[in-house]
């Protein structure tokens, strides 16, 4: 965006709308476009997308933990169940237990509050997919991919 105007004399710079939003202490996948009834059909609840994210967490986590985040919790007076919740294998490059969490709502902080409520702490959190799409393991952070026709019907993009 910084070489818009020199690239495209006289042309308007495109708005760019995201698809989802991360809270400042959560990484991974945000979608940027510049079609805005894209953005708004994908991130509206009746798309029906779910949400992967990896957390890391504080901790041991057992069974009590796993039924707790399963059951869900209340957030802003609507009670909020995750569609799963999975206890990773452990790494042996990370000694913190990590957590797979799939979420339709996509309240904010709905998966944070989900594990505080459970009695754990989130040492990092991670989106790793929105609908069909997933982010490259190997994408680095700060980093950004294309998307392809194929990943943007993935996310109920049609042509």
């Amino acid at each position: 965006m910084k070489s818009w105007s020199k690239r495209n004399p006289g042309v308007p710079k495109p708005r760019l709308f995201t698809v989802g939003r991360l809270d400042v202490a959560t990484t991974g996948l945000i979608i940027v476009t510049n079609d805005g009834e894209f953005a708004n059909k994908v991130s509206h609840p009746s798309s029906n997308l779910s949400k992967e994210y990896i957390a890391t967490v504080n901790g041991s986590v057992n069974k009590r933990h796993l039924f707790s985040i399963s059951e869900g919790t209340v957030i802003e007076g609507v009670h909020v169940t995750p569609d799963s919740v999975e206890l990773l294998p452990q790494q042996p490059d990370i000694s913190r237990q990590r957590l797979r969490i799939v979420v339709h709502e996509g309240r904010n902080h709905e998966v944070r509050e989900l594990v505080k409520n459970a009695g754990l702490q989130i040492h990092a959190l991670k989106r790793v997919r929105i609908g069909g799409f997933r982010l490259p393991t190997d994408l680095a952070l700060g980093k950004h991919v294309e998307l392809s026709t194929g990943n943007l019907k993935a996310l109920g993009w049609k042509s």
